[in-house]
């Protein structure tokens, strides 16, 4: 991976497809393709406006992983369908979104499209492996803000996130941070665990909300060095701070294994670069049929091939 590298974060990315294209879009037999259809327009922008070398599908092969749940067990607990003790929890998702998941797996396959998720993590531990191991530039694409941790002006690496389908992206580096959040990339990680995230079931520090942790962080520098703090009384800390701070110290201890993306994970083999004729034309021409993929479909070959 030496070149552009694109990381789709696909479960974020179909998800807003599902909700920003109508279902009225349907397949011959009546089943809505509307996420199916939205999602390949979406990726037909994406290479149209930012020319990658390399595209990578990131899945979610565990949306809630054990040894997340098991440091913090309110971990995405509010999504939860359904519990398995045997493999992976069972998300909420709508019931006309779930039929289109298998459909976007076999299209990305049949176009040649790099797909991965691996057991146990999920597609934001991907990209975080994917972009650790990246050599050249990283443009990771999700509606997901935990992913700004990745965020690097010195290696190249930013996050496209949509604000109106994928025509209007939020190119997300170390300066736009810096302005918002008053973090870089690798403090993200630490706001972001220090306020809580009720999306994901993190409850924070209480009483430290976004700009009190973006202080402590400009004060003290990162979470160790607010945890240093609390444990010197010369620190510039209130005493409410202080407080909340050390009746905290259970969550703070395991947060950041949760909070942080693994960058490590063990990938498979697969080739990255950007596809410029379908791998499996015959399959793709068959799902074309089936599910009516129409002009989306052909709409990204074309752009692929040119």
């Amino acid at each position: 991976m030496t070149g552009q590298l694109m990381l789709l974060d696909t479960a974020s990315l179909y998800f807003r497809a599902y909700f920003g294209v109508p279902d009225s879009v349907k397949a011959p037999d009546g089943t809505p393709v509307n996420a199916v259809r939205g999602l390949l327009d979406f990726i037909d922008r994406l290479v149209k406006d930012h020319r990658p070398d390399e595209l990578v599908a990131c899945m979610d092969a565990d949306w809630r992983p054990a040894w997340r749940v098991g440091l913090i067990p309110s971990y995405k607990a509010h999504r939860v369908a359904e519990e398995h003790a045997a493999g992976p929890d069972e998300e909420e998702v709508p019931d006309t979104l779930s039929p289109q998941v298998p459909v976007i797996e076999a299209v990305l396959d049949g176009l040649g499209i790099a797909r991965v998720g691996v057991t146990g993590y999920e597609a934001d531990d991907v990209i975080g492996t994917f972009t650790a191991r990246a050599t050249g530039p990283v443009d990771i694409v999700t509606g997901d803000r935990d992913l700004y941790q990745l965020v690097d002006d010195a290696r190249g690496v930013r996050v496209l996130y949509p604000l109106k389908g994928v025509g209007t992206l939020q190119v997300t580096d170390e300066a736009w941070l810096r302005e918002k959040y008053g973090v870089d990339g690798r403090g993200y990680a630490d706001l972001a665990l220090l306020r809580g995230d009720p999306s994901d079931g993190l409850p924070g520090v209480p009483g430290i909300g976004e700009k009190t942790a973006a202080k402590l962080l400009a004060e003290f520098g990162d979470l160790a060095g607010i945890m240093a703090a609390v444990d010197d009384p010369k620190a510039k800390l209130t005493p409410s701070q202080r407080k909340r701070l050390d009746e905290a110290r259970a969550y703070v201890a395991v947060a950041p294994k949760v909070v942080r993306v693994a960058a490590d994970v063990a990938l498979p083999e697969v080739d990255v670069t950007l596809p410029r004729a379908p791998r499996e034309p015959e399959t793709l021409e068959a799902l074309a049929r089936r599910w009516g993929l129409g002009g989306s479909l052909q709409r990204l070959l074309t752009t692929l091939g040119s």
